[in-house]
């Protein structure tokens, strides 16, 4: 079975989006992404920020990466729920680490903290639904 076919028979909640809402909101927070989380990692590699400053959002950035091969990849929910819980957890993180160096960079994080909280509030209802 197909990943699509499998998401498609998971039971979700009447709220959720359509996966071509989800891919458009992506579209639009990754280039957001891309362009604060490459500024902090360059000042941290040029020794501008601290590199301390630079772990929150390297450890988002891989638990993100790992969302989808684990959502649906491995089709693990409870591990896909867990996975999200750090992305989520670790926003805040970013955004107060980085304040005192780039408070635009922390700002910008508020469209993906607002993005991520109700995929984080979705995820947890998909797999306590499919339990």
């Amino acid at each position: 079975m197909d990943w699509m076919t499998w998401y498609n028979g998971l039971e979700k909640p009447s709220w959720t989006p359509s996966p071509a809402t989800i891919g458009l909101i992506w579209r639009i927070l990754y280039p957001i992404i891309v362009a604060t989380f490459g500024y902090v990692f360059l000042q941290a590699f040029r020794g501008r920020i601290p590199k301390r400053v630079a772990v929150p959002f390297a450890i988002n950035l891989a638990a993100n990466l790992a969302f989808t091969p684990i959502q649906f990849g491995l089709r693990n929910l409870p591990l896909a729920a867990a996975d999200i819980l750090v992305v989520w957890g670790t926003i805040p993180w970013m955004m107060a680490a980085v304040w005192p160096h780039a408070r635009w960079v922390a700002a910008a994080q508020l469209p993906y903290f607002t993005w991520v909280t109700l995929a984080t509030i979705l995820q947890l209802s998909i797999t306590w639904n499919n339990r």
